[in-house]
């Protein structure tokens, strides 16, 4: 494996989830339900992860803060625009998966 100073691997890592993050965006058709159901995660752990992240670097950032820097918009917005509500096929995969808690 090739050797990556700690600096140059820690913006590898960011830009990167700056990448997934945009492609979020892009694809607002995913619902998080369904990540959640495949890939045990979801935009809203994202965000807590984000929020977490600053907490640990002394930063106060509020869950709404955290959740528009992921959405790039207010949740509310993003929910009003792009959710729907679960299909009974959706909502007993995520209780099957069980997926971690954020």
């Amino acid at each position: 494996m090739t050797e990556i100073d700690p600096t140059t691997a820690e913006k590898l890592e960011a830009a990167a989830f700056r990448r997934l993050v945009r492609h979020l965006r892009e694809r607002s058709d995913v619902q998080n339900i369904t990540l959640m159901t495949h890939a045990g995660f979801c935009r809203n752990c994202l965000a807590d992860w984000f929020r977490a992240a600053a907490t640990e670097a002394g930063l106060d950032i509020s869950k709404d803060e955290a959740r528009e820097r992921l959405y790039g918009m207010p949740y509310e917005e993003w929910k009003a625009r792009h959710s729907r509500e679960p299909t009974p096929e959706e909502a007993a995969a995520l209780k099957a998966h069980k997926p971690h808690s954020h």
